[in-house]
């Protein structure tokens, strides 16, 4: 299964998995305005075939492959110390999951 990341302005170290489409247009239209929201801008930082056997950093290959064939996307979340570090993120009620 192909799948096209890109990186999440709101929150450092936050990743949307999306389906590959050759239509990369087509594909950021098809990201619901909520999942928008809670994103932010979208970079693409890279196309990956994603195996059962495919080792990733901070996701459970088999998590991500079954939420993109379920919701059409994987949201990776920063991870917690991260937020340990600057808790100040979590102060603005704007800038909530």
């Amino acid at each position: 299964m192909k799948c096209v990341i890109y990186r999440c302005s709101r929150k450092q170290e936050m990743y949307l998995y999306l389906p590959f489409q050759e239509n990369e247009e087509k594909l950021l239209a098809e990201v619901s305005d909520e999942l928008l929201k809670l994103t932010g801008k979208l970079e693409k930082v890279m196309e990956l075939e994603l195996t059962p056997e495919r080792k990733l950093a901070r996701a459970n290959v088999e998590e991500v492959m079954s939420s993109l064939n379920e919701k059409a996307y994987y949201l990776q979340m920063p991870p917690n110390d991260l937020y340990k570090k600057d808790d100040s993120m979590l102060a603005n009620p704007s800038d909530s999951f």
